[in-house]
């Protein structure tokens, strides 16, 4: 008997873990060694909001629990890449994600789960952006240097 899998929610989260001096924390992708990124997840169906989500993934991607989690009230919504489509349901072929920013005092190494990344570096927040693969976590960076100014 074959046990069918579930399909992922189109629902994620990206968190951007960073310090006071905007030093942001990157993660590189196990499955995909160029992709450098930081924290993202997709709902699970126990998951009651977002913040559940982003606490979960923080979490289970880096052991952080101890810091503050704000949200940041920015959603994106963004094109499904087809390669990874096969794990969502039939037709669906965009993401809405959250996003949310994680301040810890200081840049200090995390505990990786090793099946979903294999690095992780802390850069300013300028070569974050450069470093990363994702056009909403570029944004996601940039605006955190823009809610320091504010």
């Amino acid at each position: 008997m074959l046990k069918r899998m579930a399909f992922k929610l189109p629902e994620s989260v990206l968190v951007v873990v960073h310090t006071p001096l905007l030093d942001v924390l990157l993660l590189q992708r196990a499955a995909q060694p160029d992709f450098w990124q930081s924290v993202t997840g997709s709902r699970e169906p126990g998951d009651p909001d977002p913040e559940a989500t982003a606490r979960r993934e923080l979490l289970e991607e880096t052991g952080l629990s101890a810091g503050t989690l704000t949200d940041w009230r920015m959603t994106n919504r963004y094109e499904i890449w087809p390669q990874w489509r096969a794990r969502y349901a039939p037709g669906v072929t965009h993401n809405t994600e959250r996003v949310f920013g994680f301040t810890v005092p200081e840049a200090a190494p995390v505990t990786l789960d090793p099946a979903e990344h294999t690095a992780q570096v802390w850069l300013p927040w300028q070569q974050a952006m450069e470093k990363t693969f994702s056009p909403t976590n570029r944004d996601a960076i940039w605006q955190l240097s823009q809610r320091r100014r504010s």
